[in-house]
């Protein structure tokens, strides 16, 4: 992971400086990415956290739904957290009038926890990371309804209730790892960007 990649993190709205700020502590090149142009010679995508209705429709104002949808089905790696999972998903519930980029064989409920208040932090297993308990951070979150073939779950709650999960080089997860001090899920991307690059 020492070779420097040129990760963008889609800043139209919500917490994307946070995650620019955890992938420089990684070492990877953050760019802020506000036009479709701006996703040239990038190695991935991070879309954050934010008010998915919010986001998907500046996505669609922007022109980024029909160029996402065609490079995440090239390979080209993306992160989706909260809302970004919600906008990766193939479908998503309660999601009106909005677009999703339906990149990911996930089916997921929004704000399944309830209202911001319900907002709350839990340990998570995640064993693609090591035994060490992942601090997950969710606000308004959603949760994972139904899997594809070819998604492989990463992490639940202790319920059992899938909230991160993998498919090629697209990976998700319900809650924030930006807002924690653990950068393992942004290394786990990065690890995901860098095998994918080597197998071109």
């Amino acid at each position: 992971m020492n070779d420097k990649r040129k990760i963008g993190v889609l800043a139209l709205q919500g917490d994307f400086a946070e995650h620019m700020a955890s992938l420089r502590k990684l070492g990877a090149e953050a760019l802020a990415v506000r036009l479709p142009q701006d996703l040239e010679s990038l190695d991935g995508l991070i879309i954050p956290g934010g008010e998915s209705t919010t986001i998907g429709r500046l996505m669609v104002s922007y022109g980024f739904v029909q160029t996402l949808r065609q490079l995440s089905q090239d390979g080209f790696p993306v992160f989706g957290t909260c809302a970004g999972m919600v906008l990766l998903a193939r479908s998503a519930l309660d999601l009106l009038d909005v677009a999703t980029i339906g990149a990911m064989g996930i089916k997921v409920r929004r704000n399944a926890f309830g209202r911001q208040v319900d907002s709350f932090e839990t340990l998570l297993s995640v064993p693609a990371l090591g035994e060490v308990p992942f601090p997950g951070v969710f606000i308004r979150a959603p949760i994972i309804i139904e899997t594809e073939p070819g998604v492989e779950i990463l992490a639940s709650l202790p319920d059992g209730t899938p909230v991160g999960a993998k498919q090629g080089n697209l990976l998700v997860s319900a809650f924030h790892p930006e807002l924690t001090s653990d950068l393992r899920f942004h290394a786990y991307f990065l690890d995901v960007v860098s095998r994918g690059a080597r197998s071109q």
